[in-house]
């Protein structure tokens, strides 16, 4: 049942994210647009819908800036690549003027979301509220470019790659809304990604805890700090696929039954150091950057998740000993156990998530078979 809010004022706008793999077309702008207005008309909601740009437009405009510079500074990747997203929310917009809707663009300089000056792996410091509720009392829908937000200085930040998700729950929170829908072409989290892996299984009711914890080890349906910034705000993420009628699928919460699951990041990558002392201090460096990275305790190892950073010349400019490529960290999760093997390549990783999930998924059975388990902190 729908809350009546008092006399003179509204109930807060719903908050939808629709990720790249929406619009993989032009037309699908329209399609989507049309869809907003039906559900306008038929709830008498107003919307804040957070979009990212069109699949590869981001890889474009980075393949460009390194033609320039092979190695550019971060405030100007996060300058640039952040265009993606914008140019997806104008395209949106634009469709929903077509629909008779009005719409209106917040980019990330207008959102009032501040963060520090980690420019592509920016943290959300401060929210001010009053430019989106503003914004939503003026227009039935605001569209919001995915993934942005501004410094102290007003310089455009990045929050990383996929953090269109984050967007859209610090939106919901700067607007009050219960709730955030996040919209893509895998509708939930399930046990391995069902795109790689046979008899992977959707997780209708996951916890807070459990989705932040495979987010971390480089599960890619939702952003780590996203599904934290969600329970600090009792907001509920609504995981649906994308396309009409826009089904359910999984729901993250406060409940949540125990899961088996593996989580498989081809980008991933774990990196071997000389020494514990070295490897302790990479995970410092790489942490304080926002980036996601995981500690293994069975050996001087740092498990890069998700991929996306230069490791080289990462590690290059703040002055790390190179750690030496390890292989892809492939993790099975069982309740609060975690563990990790590493394998070979992309390959080999494959075939094992392949058999450990079949492993996990037998009622009974510890979170991997054989072969060396690497235990995994900083969850």
């Amino acid at each position: 049942m729908t809350a009546t809010p008092p006399a003179g004022e509204r109930l807060p706008p719903a908050v939808l994210k629709f990720g790249g793999s929406s619009f993989r077309t032009l037309t699908a702008y329209q399609q989507l647009a049309e869809a907003l207005s039906r559900r306008i008309e038929e709830e008498g909601t107003r919307l804040v819908v957070v979009v990212s740009g069109q699949p590869g437009e981001t890889e474009q405009f980075r393949e460009r800036l390194s033609q320039v510079n092979p190695h550019p500074e971060d405030e100007t990747v996060a300058g640039l690549l952040t265009l993606a997203d914008t140019v997806g929310a104008q395209l949106l917009a634009t469709a929903l003027h077509r629909t008779g809707r009005t719409a209106t663009v917040l980019a990330g300089h207008q959102l009032g979301l501040t963060t520090d000056s980690s420019f592509m792996w920016a943290r959300l410091e401060h929210t001010d509220p009053e430019p989106l509720r503003t914004a939503v009392d003026e227009h039935e829908v605001v569209v919001v470019p995915g993934g942005q937000a501004a410094d102290r200085e007003g310089r455009p930040t990045w929050l990383g790659k996929n953090s269109s998700d984050l967007s859209a729950v610090a939106v919901a929170a700067a607007v009050g809304a219960p709730s955030c829908e996040i919209h893509s072409d895998v509708d939930g989290i399930y046990s391995s990604d069902p795109h790689l892996i046979t008899g992977a299984r959707l997780l209708s009711e996951v916890s807070y805890n459990t989705a932040a914890l495979m987010s971390l080890y480089g599960a890619k349906v939702l952003h780590r700090r996203a599904v934290r910034l969600a329970q600090r705000n009792r907001i509920e993420i609504v995981c649906r696929y994308n396309r009409a009628p826009f089904p359910v699928g999984s729901v993250i919460g406060t409940a949540g039954s125990s899961v088996a699951a593996v989580v498989l990041n081809q980008r991933s990558a774990a990196l071997r150091y000389a020494t514990e002392e070295l490897a302790d201090r990479a995970y410092t460096v790489f942490h304080a950057a926002n980036i996601d990275v995981v500690r293994l305790t069975s050996g001087p190892l740092v498990a890069v998740t998700g991929g996306f950073v230069d490791l080289p010349e990462f590690q290059r400019r703040n002055g790390l000993t190179p750690g030496e490529y390890a292989g892809v960290p492939v993790t099975a999760v069982r309740g609060s156990q975690v563990v990790t093997q590493l394998a070979a390549d992309e390959e080999d990783a494959l075939h094992l998530t392949q058999r450990l999930h079949d492993h996990v998924n037998r009622p009974g059975a510890d979170p991997a078979p054989d072969a060396p388990l690497l235990e995994m902190q900083g969850v």
